[in-house]
C-alpha cells in the first residue's frame, strides 16, 4: 500500500476498486511549491486511465492540463514523472521552455494569475499483466510456477472479453495435446502476445492448417515459435526461464509503444 492510500481513505477505496477491475491509474503528489499556490506540498490526487482526477485535489485548473499529460505519459511508459508547472517568465529565467525535460523534470507553463510554481510527482499503477498458460506439460507447469515471482498473474484459460484478451500474454504449451485448437482459440481472442512451445518445423505444419482454416496470415505470423529466447535451454525449467525472459522483454516493449 502506498503512502497516498494510507493517508486518505477515499483514495484507498478508489485505488482498490480500480485494481479489482484491473484498470490502470496514477497517484499525483505535490512535492514542492513556490509563490502563491492553492494547493500545498503533500496534496494528493488519484488519476484515471484518461488522466482525469478521480479523487483528491491538486489546486485549481492551472496544473490540470500538465498533470493530465504527464499521467498519460506515465501510464504509457510505466515510468514515474516529475513535472514543474511555473510562470513563463520563470521558465525563461531557467532557460527552459514548456514541454522540455531537464534532468528528469518536465516543465510546463502556469498561465494562472497566481503565478506560483508547483512541482508534482506522478506514479503510475499498472495492472499486473495476465499470463495465460495453455496446457499441462512440464514446461507449462514450470512456467506457471515461475511467473508469479516476476509479477505475472497466471491463468490457464483465456477469457475472451476484448478488454481482457488484448492485454493478455499467452503461451501455448500443449505439446501435442490439442495444439491446433489451442492456437485457433488464442488467435481468435487477439491477445497482446502469443508464443508456441514447439519446434519451427512443427509450427510450420500447424501454420499451414491455420491458414487453411481461414486464420489471417498476420495473426499466424505474430506467433513466437519456438517460444523463448535462445538460452540453450534443455530442461523444462530452463525452457520456462527462456520463455519468461521473452515475456519480460515483450512486456517492456509493449509499455513504451504509442497508444492504439
Amino acid at each position: 500500500m502506498t503512502p497516498a492510500e494510507i493517508l486518505d481513505t477515499d483514495l484507498a477505496e478508489t485505488a482498490r476498486a480500480l485494481r479489482d477491475r484491473q484498470e490502470p491509474f496514477a497517484f499525483a503528489t505535490i512535492v514542492r511549491t513556490a509563490g502563491a499556490t492553492a494547493a500545498k506540498p503533500g496534496a494528493k490526487a488519484l488519476l484515471g486511465a484518461d488522466g482525469t482526477i478521480l479523487q483528491g485535489w491538486l489546486g485549481g485548473g492551472c496544473t490540470r492540463g500538465a498533470v493530465k499529460r504527464a499521467a498519460l505519459d506515465a501510464l504509457q511508459s510505466g515510468a514515474p514523472q516529475l513535472i514543474s508547472v511555473a510562470p513563463e517568465d520563470l521558465l525563461a529565467e531557467r532557460g527552459v521552455t514548456a514541454g522540455e525535460e531537464v534532468e528528469g523534470t518536465r516543465f510546463a507553463r502556469n498561465g494562472c494569475p497566481s503565478r506560483g510554481t508547483v512541482d508534482i510527482f506522478i506514479e503510475p499503477c499498472l495492472p499486473v499483466p495476465e499470463l495465460v498458460v495453455l496446457g499441462h506439460s512440464p514446461v507449462a507447469q514450470a512456467l506457471a510456477a515461475l511467473a508469479p515471482q516476476f509479477h505475472w498473474s497466471v491463468g490457464d484459460a483465456l477469457r475472451c472479453e476484448p478488454s481482457v484478451a488484448r492485454r493478455s500474454f499467452v503461451v501455448i504449451a500443449t505439446q501435442g495435446q490439442g495444439d491446433l485448437d489451442a492456437l485457433k482459440s488464442t488467435l481468435a481472442a487477439d491477445p497482446t502476445f502469443v508464443a508456441f512451445v514447439g519446434s519451427k518445423r512443427k509450427f510450420a505444419s500447424l501454420a499451414a492448417k491455420l491458414a487453411a482454416a481461414g486464420i489471417a496470415a498476420p495473426a499466424i505470423a505474430s506467433v513466437k515459435a519456438p517460444a523463448g529466447l535462445d538460452l540453450g535451454a534443455v530442461t523444462p525449467e530452463e525452457i520456462a526461464l527462456s520463455i519468461l525472459a521473452q515475456l519480460v522483454q515483450a512486456r517492456r516493449q509493449t509499455m513504451v509503444q504509442p497508444n492504439a
